[in-house]
């Protein structure tokens, strides 16, 4: 596994997004962090670094969104509320996890059966007020590319 860190205010959202938009590897991406942290937030910055017009909204009682990219599609999942696997089922989760579509997966633990092994983890953390850590954790079992493990502040 690699981590990038980055520590920063919001106000410099759109180049962090940016920076790890160009560290992906992976069309699967974790977003971990505590309810409230900025995960739907720094979402809508990835969809803005992805040229979409669309705005991310926490998709909580839908479960899944969906946002148009110029020659894409990004499915925005909050899987909060699942209480099982079954669930998840339910909704035709397999159709999206074969899609070859983008997934951003909000409280991914709820069906950590389920999540693709290429997988890359964004973990958001509220420092203070305006202020976040974002940490991208990468697999190096699928890495094409070599990243080292940095610290970035803005």
């Amino acid at each position: 596994m690699k981590t990038i860190e980055f520590t920063y205010h919001l106000k410099d959202i759109d180049a962090i997004a940016s920076s790890v938009l160009e560290h992906l590897d992976s069309k699967t991406v974790l977003f971990n962090g505590s309810m409230g942290s900025g995960k739907t937030t720094f979402i809508n910055a990835l969809l803005r670094a992805m040229q979409s017009n669309d705005v991310a909204t926490s998709p909580t009682f839908s479960i899944v969104n969906e946002y148009v990219l110029p020659n894409d599609k990004v499915y925005h999942f909050d899987f909060y509320r699942i209480e099982s696997l079954d669930e998840a089922y339910n909704f035709g989760i397999e159709d999206y996890l074969s899609s070859n579509h983008w997934l951003f997966m909000e409280w991914p633990e709820r069906i950590e059966d389920l999540i693709p092994e290429d997988s890359q983890t964004i973990t958001i953390t509220d420092l203070d007020t305006n202020i976040r850590s974002l940490k991208l954790t990468i697999s190096t079992n699928h890495l094409t590319k070599n990243i080292a493990m940095k610290t970035v502040k803005f």
